[in-house]
This record gives structure tokens, sequence and C-alpha cells, in this order.
């Protein structure tokens, strides 16, 4: 007789194997941060200048490298019933911001996630091939690097953002913090939105077994971690977060549901699979923003934001979000807010759609009131530094006639004296 527990396991591996049978993956778009890299400026008392690290500012260090090849592996693994095993060009669109350290973490990526075998292999010996990463120059980017500093709006949102209750309060808490980071490092000034570049630059070299400055305690970078990760809070949120998020990452958005939406539209001749994005910290948190699933912190190197849709046997399709931010760990899943974890296409499209701006140009500009005043406030500030150098003028002016009559008087006397 088969026992009770041989009857369970049977029934519950028909079920899985069902569900499986029903739930089909047909697209995937990963953005993921670069890998570890060198600091991107040193403060003016740094002990560790540029030529301390091997390629200079900015740029992916080994250890970077090897994250991100691990990265690839993970989604070799992740993927493996899904993309080709060798590298089809068809299935895998590669797009990275201008940067270095973006462009070659996608290649490390690349090279973990399609090894080559056979005939893909070029030199014996060499597990790597050459797989093209797209990109623009950083003057035309527009996808993939916030905040955009081309909306006036925008900046707007950022000045109250500044006079909200949140944002003084914690400068006023962390004023003396302010104050010992600009005496320490020979900055000339530095603020709450600021001072995330010294922790940044403190960050890499304990990294690299660089000793710290000894005003740099634990508790020290505990505050300006703190900082640090407000400062992202800033930018995306606090303050009219949803606005923001159509003026800044909703760009990303609206570009992953387009493709999302017509991707979920069966098309035998659609032989796309995997988008990969290659960005920032800024990026990944934009992005997150947008979707309110932001949990307010840095991502950390190489993180990954895994957006995934499926087919169900029915015919529908449905949205599933993962956040790998830990490589020992498998990522976790994100829930858009108002929705199931496994979220029905039309509905991801609808919650989402208020972060995305049919028109973010025409967003972006000042209303005609406040353009108004500023019109005003510029004309006002002209005609009081015409006045002023009108003064200046006839001032000098006036000195000069001055100066050139007494030089006569003086003349004259001299003449008769001679």
């Amino acid at each position: 007789m088969v026992s009770t527990a041989g009857l369970l396991l049977v029934a519950l591996a028909s079920v899985c194997g069902r569900v499986a049978a029903e739930r089909q993956l047909v697209y995937a778009t990963v953005l993921f941060r670069h890998g570890d890299r060198s600091p991107v400026k040193a403060f003016p008392t740094d002990p560790y200048k540029e030529d301390a690290w091997p390629q200079g500012f900015g740029q992916l260090s080994q250890e970077g490298m090897r994250q991100h090849y691990e990265l690839g592996q993970f989604l070799r693994t992740r993927y493996k019933n899904f993309l080709n095993e060798s590298y089809h060009r068809h299935e895998v669109l590669v797009r990275s911001t201008d940067y270095d350290r973006t462009l070659m973490s996608a290649e490390a990526n690349l090279a973990g996630l399609y090894p080559p075998k056979g005939r893909q292999m070029f030199r014996p010996g060499l597990k790597w091939q050459p797989i093209p990463v797209h990109t623009v120059p950083q003057s035309e980017e527009r996808l993939l690097s916030f905040p955009l500093g081309d909306c006036p709006r925008y900046k707007q949102l950022m000045n109250e953002t500044e006079h909200t209750a949140e944002f003084l309060n914690v400068t006023t808490a962390y004023q003396d913090l302010i104050e010992l980071v600009i005496n320490k490092t020979g900055l000339k000034k530095a603020s709450v939105e600021t001072v995330w570049s010294v922790y940044d630059t403190l960050f890499c070299e304990s990294r690299h077994n660089m000793s710290a400055p000894d005003w740099v305690t634990p508790d020290v970078m505990d505050q300006l971690r703190f900082l640090k990760d407000f400062g992202f809070q800033v930018i995306f949120g606090v303050y009219k977060q949803q606005e923001k998020s159509r003026l800044q990452g909703g760009l990303l958005l609206g570009e992953i549901v387009k493709n999302l939406t017509k991707m979920a539209v069966p098309d035998p001749k659609q032989q796309l699979k995997l988008m990969m994005l290659s960005a920032h910290d800024t990026t990944v948190a934009a992005l997150q923003a947008s979707l309110n699933v932001f949990n307010g912190k840095q991502p950390p190197y190489a993180s990954c934001h895994i957006i995934e849709l499926y087919r169900e046997e029915n015919g529908a399709t449905s949205v599933s979000m993962f956040f790998r931010n830990d490589s020992s760990v498998n990522p976790y899943p994100l829930q858009l807010p108002g929705c199931a974890l496994d979220c029905p296409l039309e509905d991801f499209v609808r919650i989402t759609k208020p972060s995305i701006a049919d028109d973010r140009d025409k967003e972006c500009q000042l209303s005609s009131q406040e353009r108004d005043r500023k019109v005003i406030l510029i004309l006002a500030l002209s005609v009081c530094l015409l006045v002023v150098l009108i003064a200046i003028i006839l001032g000098v002016i006036c000195r000069h006639k001055e100066s050139s009559s007494n030089r006569g008087y003086h003349h004259v006397i001299n003449q008769e004296e001679s």
C-alpha cells in the first residue's frame, strides 16, 4: 500500500508541475549598479590622491569585475531554461551609461552569463567572447542617468524639499557633524546633500584597506552613512515623490512598461528575451522610487533589480519583481503597492501610470505665474545692477573731472612761477 505521505508528495509534485507548465517566462529586464570602484574624488586633506588608485578616480576595481562576473553567472543559472546556453545576438540587448565603470561592469557580467563553447571560442582556452554593449554620450543620456538637470520644475521641487520640516530637522541635528567634516577635510563648504561625497571616499578607501584619518571614528562613519542615505531620499522622495518620479525615474519606468506591453503580445518573429541595463546607484533608486518600492538606502555595488514578464496558460500576463542586493542569498521579491506579488500586467500598467509623464518636457516647465515671478525678479535685479553701474560710472567721471581741474590749476601756477 502507498503511504499517506507518499500520496501527498505525488499530489504536491503534480500541482507544482502543473503550475510550472501554466506560467511561462517570456521577457525580463535587469537593471544593475556597476561594481566596486575607486572614489570619484578626494577631499583636500585626503592623503590618498588619484595616483593612489591603479586606474585613477571613478574606475571599476578588480573586485568590481569579480562582482559582475558572479552576477552574470547567477543570471546564467536563473535563466538556464530561458536563454540559449550560447550567446544569440537577437535574444539579449545590453545598454549602459557612457562611463568606464558601467561599460566594464556590463562586459564582466556578460563574460559570466555567456562563457563561449565550441564554435563561439575564437581562441583555445579563452573563456570569453566579445558581446556588444550599447551606449550614448553622457550629454544625450535621458534613460539611465539620474537626476537629470534639464528640468526647471524639478529644481523648484528640490528647493521646496530643502524647506520641509524633515529636511530642516536633519540639517539641524547633524550640523555639528557637517562642521567637523568642513574643518577636517579642508572643504570650503558642505551640506546634508553634498556630504555624501566624503563618506563615499572614506568608504572606498576602507574597502581597499587604506587607513582612515584619526577623526573618522565608527560613530562618524555611521552618521555619514545616514546622511548619505538621506541624500538619496531627498533626491527622489521626502517631498512630492510622485511628481519627482514623473520628472526623473518615470522616464525609465515608462520605457520598461512600454516594452512589457509590447512583449505581452505574442509574436513569433519576436526573439528578444532579455534587456540588460548597466547604470548607477541613483538609477536603481530612481526606478524603485517611481515604483514606490525604494527602501531608502543606497543600492550596493552590483545590486540588481529584476522585472520579469510571465504568460499564463490562458494567455494572461503578469509581472514579478525581485531585488538582489546580497550575493549570499536569493533575490527577495518586491511587491508593487496595490498589487499581488505576481501582478497582472494590466494592473501593473494602471498602478504605475501616475509615475510616468505623458509629456515630461511640458511638465518640467514652470507655471506662468512662476515664470512671471522669475522674470520680475530678474528685471528687478537687472535694474539694481544698472543703477549701481551708472552710479559707479558717474563717480568715476566726477573724480576724473575733479582730478583734471586740479591738475590744470597746478599747471597754471607752475607756469606763473616759471
